[in-house]
């Protein structure tokens, strides 16, 4: 159902035969793919199943003609060193699954094919790319517009809190100003002000939190960045809960931690999406050709447990649209 949900809801797919084709007449030739990932392991059980799942489709077969050269640091001067080595292997072509890993590898090869998997950069704006249309460097992949997502997740809490004045926003300096901007204007045009927490780490978020409520903060929207996303998911959600503030973010799994909701791209989808333009590039074609693409499946996730400690009553139009209720 998944896999034909996925094929309705997406063009990117629809060249699965054309490549799977491909990838048989290549039968005699080993494709190397480079994983190139700045998360931690425990969270890949997602992205790495469905990224080598997609690429069996369209005919690449580990263990056949396949080879996955899987390469994991959370240090980006590490993750240079990770893709020279992926480049001295000679892998055709390297995946990189977050903001880190795509920079350190656009740093170390303008020549290697790139796709890339990220929620919070601009291609064009950091230079990746000459245009979404046709990118013309070594680079393309599956990108967020981010800021369009960050509003919208305004939006959804202030259907769960209509009277909602203002918004605490906790955001990553380093990563997430458009997304905050986007956030910004999106809070002008609804009438709600913004207390702005800049990510400092873990020991910070408490008082930073209690200082946003003591100024009238009654949300919280916690902006993307894998430094909270990958590893501090469940404290954030349990430090917004103990300033009775609700929440909405970006990952489903971030709601399954604890936040109040997630609204945000199916994971699975952007994993099949970019799968597909790496076997493209198997085949031949070069990434300066390959449009670069955005999610087209986006999923609401509701956390009911959270509603009920929080003494919130979500309106039934607003769990009709859920993809998930958590009980």
């Amino acid at each position: 159902m998944e896999r034909r949900a996925f094929l309705a809801g997406t063009g990117a797919v629809l060249l699965a035969a054309p490549l799977a084709g491909e990838a048989q007449q290549q039968a005699g030739k080993i494709a190397r793919v480079g994983y190139l990932t700045g998360t931690p392991k425990e969270t890949l059980f997602i992205s790495f199943p469905t990224f080598a799942a997609q690429l069996r489709e369209l005919g690449y077969i580990e263990g056949q003609n396949l080879v996955i050269e899987f390469r994991h640091a959370a240090a980006q001067d590490r993750l240079r060193a990770l893709t020279a080595e992926l480049v001295g292997l000679g892998v055709q072509v390297i995946y990189a699954t977050n903001p880190y890993a795509l920079r350190a590898a656009r740093e170390v090869t303008t020549t290697v094919p790139i796709v890339g998997y990220d929620y919070e950069t601009d291609p064009v704006a950091v230079g990746y790319a000459t245009s979404l249309a046709r990118p013309g460097g070594n680079v393309t992949g599956v990108f967020l517009d981010q800021p369009s997502v960050s509003a919208k997740q305004l939006q959804l809490l202030k259907e769960v809190m209509p009277g909602l004045s203002r918004v605490a926003v906790l955001w990553d300096a380093a990563l997430a100003t458009a997304q905050h901007e986007a956030v910004e204007a999106a809070a002008r045009r609804l009438g709600v002000k913004v207390s702005p927490i800049v990510w400092q780490g873990p020991d910070e978020l408490p008082l930073a939190l209690r200082l946003a409520t003591q100024a009238g903060a009654q949300g919280l929207i916690v902006l993307s960045t894998p430094h909270i996303q990958d590893r501090y998911r469940r404290f954030v959600a349990d430090a917004a809960l103990k300033s009775r503030l609700p929440s909405i973010t970006l990952t489903s799994v971030f709601a399954q931690d604890g936040a109040l909701m997630a609204y945000g791209p199916d994971q699975r989808d952007m994993h099949r999406i970019a799968a597909t333009l790496v076997g493209k590039i198997l085949g031949g074609a070069r990434p300066a050709d390959l449009p670069i693409e955005r999610p087209v499946r986006f999923t609401l996730v509701i956390n009911l447990k959270t509603a009920k400690a929080l003494g919130l009553t979500i309106p039934p139009s607003l769990l009709g649209r859920a993809d998930e209720i958590i009980q």
